[in-house]
Order: C-alpha cells, then structure tokens, then sequence
C-alpha cells in the first residue's frame, strides 16, 4: 500500500491513546515465559511483539520471527535455556543479514548448544536447549543492547544467576537500565557496579503484576508533528511518566530545542509549540536513543535547520541500513548530507522538493519519520503498511488529528 499525504495542519485539542513500549512488552514477555504467573498490563499491539509472544507459545520445530530484531535475538538466549527442545529460528531475508554471533558466542561461553544453519554468524540458528550452570560471561561495550539484555533476561533462571562483564564504553545504557528495572520490579535482585552486572537466581517471583509505559518512540512522531507546526499547536498523549525507564523519554530534553514544551500530567502528557530557539544547526549524541535519529533528522530538514547526529552505529544492523536510507531519501527532497559508519550530518536548508516518494526500505521508522513532512509540502510514503511492525494504528491517529491522504 502506497500512501499519497496531501498538505495538512493539526486539529485543535487533539488527543491519542499510545499502547505499551514494544521495549517493555518484548522483555516482560520473555519474563512471563520465563514465570507464568506474571500478569501483564497495556501490552504493545505492534507486530514485533505479536510475532514474540506467538513464537514463545510456539511447539513447532521451525519458529519463523519474520523481521523481528529484537524476538530474534531474545527468543535465541529463552531457547537456550529450555530444557528437552530443540528449535530452529529464522526469519525474512534481511533477518538472515543481520549478525547474531555476539550473543550466540556469550551462550555458548555460558554452555549453550546452537549451531548455524546456513551461514556462520547469521540466523537461521538451530538450538538445543539445556541447563547452564556456568554464571560467568564477557560482552564488548560497543555492540547492540538486545545482546546484553537477552542475557539478563534468562539470568534469573539459570542455577547460578549470571554475572555479566562488558568490556569498554557502555552504549545504549538505557535499555540495559530498563531491563534491570524491569527484573527489579518483579523481585529479581540485580547489582549493576563498574561495568559488570549480577543477576541473582530466582526461582518465583515476589510481583505477579506489570503495567506497561506507552511507547516513548512512538511519541516522537508526534513531538516531530508538533515541531513542524504552527505556534500554539497541541498534542495530549498517554500513558507516560515523567520518570520513564525508556532512553527515547531524551525527547522532552532534546525537542525543546525545536521549540516543543512537555507538560505532565498524571499519566499523560502534553505537547505544546513554543517559539522555536534560533538554530542554524544541532549536535546530538544519540547512542542512548539510536532509534529516534531518523525522526529527529526528519524535524531538522523540515525546519530548515542542519544537524549533527552521531552515536549512529547500531543503525547499519536494523531492518535496514538506517543511515543510508535517511541519506537516500533526505537528498530526494532536496536535502545535503554526509553520513559515516556512526553519524549522519545535514546542512541547513530551507527548500524541501515537492511531490517526493519515500522508499520505507521494509523499515516501519522509515515510514513514520516521514510522515510530518506533511505539514509543509505533499509527499508519498511507499509501503506504508510496513508501520504495523510496531505501531499498527499510526496512519488512523495521523487521520485523527487532521492528517489527510490517499492511497495511490
């Protein structure tokens, strides 16, 4: 499905209900599996955490995840410690792109018997799952988050607890936090000291209840909205807390910046348009919100103001090369940019082409991170359908609060 958004503006007094961080959801998920008796409360509705939760009740021998980083590399280490199976993952053709030797190497420190089925390195991978008494295992800093907390995830039910070192600058610190919280809040002890974690052995868990935060990434596409519009203009969304466990709550500090206050209210929040500050250009380090790059980079062109986004490097490893697709379609619009390995730099520019296509790359932030770009010119969004990965309402809220367009 090919979406054409014609020019719009936002409705007064608009107002949406996000679901559950597919974050929390994933993990908290794997945690249920992991103790049945625990209840979850406001659960993602997003594709990924469809596929997570289908594949966890799953007894077939091949589990398809389809493009589910995150299930991937969380089911890998669930699979490992489950006892008498034996279960192959795989997933669509990019999945099969994307590394998992990191964490299929620490299970296999830890005692884990998974083997490669096709290439060396990259799903699909054959498990066979067993009981690991090992508790000691080493991680590199600079690799994905979803490899250190797929670890101290199981970490409670192996018989010894885990005690993880990572080695070098920590990177995506939040979403370890989250994962610590999380086993926090459900009576795992954790210490978190220097740069090594311990998880204790927990056989049941003291909470059997878990209320799920609305999704912070999914919020930034309103806060990208909000940006992109006139002064005065406001959003109302919820469920969110001021003290959020999600690194994407950074949008309340970074979309000042962009003229966009937050006010919080019980368990909602409220995005107002303020006068925007006189940027010609912002540097942002983002590798604690890796995955609100994309709609930031898109805000700064709308405005008309040059970025410098690094901390990026996560990015080439996700549904698709996030930096070479926001290169791509940036400069379709009219855009100058300069990405590396880690970065992306855009220039200060105040022409956006008109009657543009952007390719979503299978990428569901592709798509929304886009789609503000409404407010200030019409443009095409293809494969529009891909946003249902994890947020499957998006284009009915955008219809809601006074978005228009068609399929084409």
């Amino acid at each position: 499905m090919n979406l054409l958004l014609n020019h719009s503006s936002i409705l007064s007094n608009a107002s949406i209900n996000l679901t559950g961080s597919k974050s929390e959801t994933n993990r908290l998920l794997l945690l249920k599996a992991l103790y049945p008796d625990l209840i979850l409360v406001n659960t993602s509705n997003s594709n990924d955490s469809e596929v997570m939760e289908k594949a966890l009740k799953e007894s077939k021998e091949v589990i398809d995840i389809h493009h589910a980083g995150t299930a991937m590399r969380f089911l890998t280490a669930y699979f490992a410690i489950k006892e008498d199976s034996e279960v192959v993952l795989t997933g669509s053709s990019r999945m099969k792109e994307r590394p998992i030797a990191v964490l299929v190497d620490a299970l296999k420190q830890l005692g884990a018997s998974i083997t490669y089925e096709e290439i060396e390195g990259y799903p699909p991978i054959r498990i066979k799952g067993k009981k690991i008494t090992i508790n000691k295992v080493s991680l590199a800093a600079n690799i994905s988050s979803q490899y250190i907390s797929a670890l101290l995830l199981i970490a409670p039910k192996l018989e010894n607890g885990l005690e993880l070192t990572i080695e070098g600058e920590i990177t995506s610190a939040p979403y370890i936090k989250m994962t610590l919280e999380l086993l926090n809040e459900i009576g795992v002890e954790t210490a978190f000291v220097n740069n090594t974690i311990t998880i204790n052995q927990k056989s049941l868990i003291d909470n059997q209840k878990a209320t799920i935060e609305s999704d912070w990434s999914s919020a930034s596409y309103f806060y990208s909205i909000i940006a992109l519009s006139e002064i005065g203009t406001e959003i109302t969304l919820s469920s969110f807390k001021e003290n959020s466990l999600q690194g994407d709550s950074a949008l309340v500090t970074i979309y000042k910046e962009f003229g966009v206050e937050t006010f919080f209210n019980e368990n909602t929040i409220r995005l107002k348009k303020i006068q925007i500050r006189n940027h010609k250009s912002i540097i942002l380090h983002l590798s604690d919100a890796p995955d609100i790059a994309q709609t930031i980079a898109v805000t700064c062109f709308g405005l008309g103001i040059g970025c410098q986004l690094t901390g990026l490097y996560t990015l080439k490893i996700k549904e698709t090369d996030r930096l070479v697709a926001l290169q791509n379609e940036l400069q379709k619009l009219g855009a100058e940019v300069r990405i590396t390995n880690d970065s992306l730099t855009l220039k200060p520019n105040s022409i956006i082409n008109s009657d543009c296509t952007i390719k979503t790359y299978q990428d569901h932030r592709m798509a929304m991170a886009f789609a503000p770009l409404a407010l200030k010119t019409s443009i095409g969004i293809e494969e529009a359908e891909v946003v249902s990965k994890s947020y499957p309402a998006f284009w009915n809220d955008l219809k809601s609060i006074g978005f228009q367009f068609s399929e084409i």
